[in-house]
């Protein structure tokens, strides 16, 4: 069950989902992994050995790319501590939550790139409520 809503708009507080079991994570995936013994869930940004660079504006470009975000329903830089531009270590991952303001993710040294083993899977369905009922990309 979602918590909180760091993943607005994609996914509201109190949504049922399901996770699929994998490695085969890509930028752009939902993933679930846990971090000191909660579950969080977060968009898989960058893999491992890719270059991050966040603006300003929250504006995120990897590898010299500027993301298509359209899951984001505000660009803002949020809680930021990290330094960029990032290259993600090998065997971790950055991550961002979908509602940039709340979230903390990847741009903060408190959670910081996830590592490979700590991911459960990707989110894949949203069970409930049922009137939203939906395959999650």
């Amino acid at each position: 069950q979602v918590s909180g809503d760091s993943m607005n708009p994609t996914l509201q507080d109190r949504d049922i989902i399901l996770l699929v079991k994998g490695s085969d994570m890509k930028t752009g995936d939902l993933c679930g992994f846990y971090w000191q013994n909660k579950l969080l869930l977060k968009r898989i940004i960058g893999l491992p050995g890719d270059v991050i660079e966040l603006d300003e504006d929250g504006v995120v470009t990897v590898n010299g790319q500027t993301l298509d975000e359209p899951y984001v329903d505000e660009l803002t830089r949020g809680e930021c501590d990290s330094k960029f531009p990032y290259q993600g270590p090998e065997n971790r991952y950055f991550v961002l939550g979908d509602h940039r303001a709340t979230s903390i993710d990847s741009r903060s040294s408190v959670i910081g790139c996830v590592e490979k083993s700590q991911i459960v899977g990707k989110v894949f369905l949203r069970v409930w409520p049922l009137s939203n009922f939906s395959l999650i990309h």
